[in-house]
């Protein structure tokens, strides 16, 4: 089966989509279909084309990394996605502004589009009452679609009566995200907590760190934080001001061939998130055996539960803190992470999600 996919970001970008996309279309590859995938030249010095784990990559200009600059992407890489989409079997776009280059690239074809509605940016846009019926037009440009929790795959169906969403939880390359050695220095017999977040105000880390003295009067516990972004410098700061510098590392964004190792380095990831899809990075902790406390919001609710970690309320320091500390001095860490590992390779592997894909594709008379 020849497959096209599209996104905006890919490998060596990092980040929830990213990671989703590059290990469907690997895991597609290794089971012998052609996957080509149309994304974006978004750093200096990538290749227009280059081969990555039998995938086909082709990228194409990214003017700026805000929704201007998606939707220019998107219309700037139609004539490459046309000339890729000749001869598909099926096409694939991986979020919404992918769909209309995907869509004109295979005009008059009948050659089946399958559209993945991911991250909160599309849930913002759908409350905009004068971009939602735009949003839902859009929507209604493709043949199936999948969403990443059923809080979008809600959100989906609302743009328009004629819409149906499947959800579909993102998966993970458990071969790849399990318990290994930690590979972050510890200090002494202190609990290390993992904040595995990029630093932008939607992912809430402003109050984890609010929260950290809160913790660390009752606990002896340090934290690293593993990701990047504009809050960077104001996190530093602020915690300074709250006398726990030395207690948080901010390490930026890291390979994702390092993360198992530095999950592994700590005994609880915390997402404070303010919005949520499902959360790849969630699923690659509890697939390394760490637990998981998360807030509740968004497609955060679906994977996790006491039995894999906890939740607690969105911006919240004080709830936070007290969830922290409750699963800190419970005794039960140890088994909810082998909880949360049985979870992702029963339910969340990426095994299980080529498998649904290609179900689906085949059921549009592919293949």
């Amino acid at each position: 089966m020849k497959i096209v996919q599209h996104c905006v970001y890919f490998p060596p970008e990092v980040g929830g989509l990213e990671s989703h996309v590059h290990y469907l279309c690997r895991g597609l590859a290794r089971r012998g279909h052609q996957v080509t995938v149309v994304t974006s030249l978004s750093r200096p010095g990538l290749p227009a084309y280059e081969e990555m784990d039998g995938i086909r990559v082709h990228r194409t200009p990214l003017p700026s990394r805000t929704p201007w600059g998606w939707f220019a992407h998107a219309a700037g890489s139609t004539p490459r996605t046309r000339a890729a989409v000749q001869g598909a079997d099926v096409v694939h776009a991986q979020a919404f502004p992918s769909i209309l280059p995907c869509s004109l690239a295979l005009a008059g074809s009948g050659t089946p589009l399958v559209c993945t509605l991911h991250t909160s940016h599309f849930l913002r846009l759908a409350a905009n009452p004068l971009v939602a019926p735009a949003l839902g037009k859009l929507v209604e440009l493709s043949d199936y679609n999948f969403a990443a929790s059923k809080e979008i795959a809600d959100v989906g169906e609302a743009l328009g009566p004629s819409i149906s969403v499947e959800t579909l939880v993102n998966g993970v390359e458990t071969e790849i995200f399990r318990p290994v050695e930690g590979t972050h220095p510890r200090a002494g017999r202190r609990w290390r907590l993992v904040v595995p977040r990029r630093l932008f105000p939607k992912n809430g880390v402003e109050f984890f760190v609010r929260a950290l003295p809160l913790v660390a009067d009752r606990a002896d516990v340090d934290a690293i934080v593993v990701g990047d972004g504009p809050d960077r410098e104001m996190l530093e700061g602020l915690a300074g001001e709250l006398g726990v510098a030395e207690r948080i590392e901010f390490l930026g964004a890291r390979p994702h061939a390092e993360m198992p190792g530095l999950l592994c380095s700590a005994d609880l990831a915390i997402f404070p998130s303010l919005m949520e899809a499902t959360s790849v990075a969630a699923l690659e902790c509890m697939a390394c055996g760490v637990p998981v406390a998360a807030s509740a919001v968004g497609g955060l609710p679906q994977i996790v539960d006491d039995s894999v970690g906890g939740l607690f309320p969105p911006g919240d320091p004080k709830g936070l803190a007290a969830k922290v500390l409750g699963l800190l001095t419970s005794g039960g860490l140890a088994e909810r992470g082998a909880t949360g590992r049985e979870r992702v390779v029963a339910m969340w592997s990426n095994e299980r999600l080529v498998d649904r894909h290609l179900e689906v594709y085949g059921g549009l008379g592919v293949g």
